[in-house]
């Protein structure tokens, strides 16, 4: 399979695989089989097998399984983990804050640059090194920095106006966390995080009845 037709849900569950390689790297293994990473994630072995040999430069070996070196860098790189990817935040509140001062964000390829927000007690500040512009200047300034990525955690109103002014700047991808839908141009990502949903499954099943 080439690597650029990988299936979406292949992608999303590469972070999960990541993570887990990573903790059997620090725990000293050198080898980790699809039977290990299904067991360890609850997943189908097969499902797994068909992730990895789609990302894998090199393969996994009967009874041994793949290097986990080897296997780690392969997912970083495909993910582009890499490369870093630089990026910009809109909306300075206490979730953009608490972005802002995320320090795990490098690990992923992706270093925020700077934050804009409206708020004039805002503007000319820094959250943990970052500087916080002026709003109105998002479009020039991503444009100038050759930014890739833009987060937007601003009220869903002016969520459209943010990412239209980020699309403008040259920005690709999105991670929004407006609880709205965007509409973009064709060739751009948008990432959406809607709290409601994980929150409505949690309070489902908390409705249903206990079993032993």
């Amino acid at each position: 399979m080439p690597k650029d037709s990988v299936p979406r849900p292949t992608l999303q569950r590469l972070p999960a695989y990541l993570q887990l390689l990573k903790r059997m790297q620090q725990s000293g293994a050198t080898n980790v089989s699809c039977n290990d990473i299904a067991g360890e994630l609850s997943l189908n072995p097969v499902s797994v097998r068909k992730d990895l040999a789609a990302v894998s430069s090199s393969g996994g070996r009967p009874k041994i399984g793949y290097v986990l070196d080897t296997l780690i860098l392969d997912v970083e790189k495909y993910l582009g983990y890499a490369r870093t990817h630089q990026a910009v935040l809109v909306g300075v509140g206490h979730l953009g804050g608490a972005l802002l001062a995320y320090p795990g964000f490098a690990a992923y390829g992706v270093e925020i640059l700077a934050a804009f927000d409206h708020s004039r007690t805002l503007i000319g500040s820094r959250i943990a090194g970052k500087p916080i512009l002026d709003v109105a200047n998002i479009s020039q300034w991503c444009r100038n920095h050759r930014i890739e990525i833009g987060v937007l955690t601003v009220p869903a109103s002016a969520a459209q106006s943010a990412c239209d002014a980020l699309i403008a700047g040259g920005v690709r991808g999105i991670w929004n966390f407006a609880p709205t839908h965007l509409r973009v141009p064709r060739g751009i990502l948008v990432q959406s995080e809607d709290m409601a949903i994980p929150l409505a499954m949690l309070s489902k099943h908390l409705e249903q009845p206990e079993y032993e």
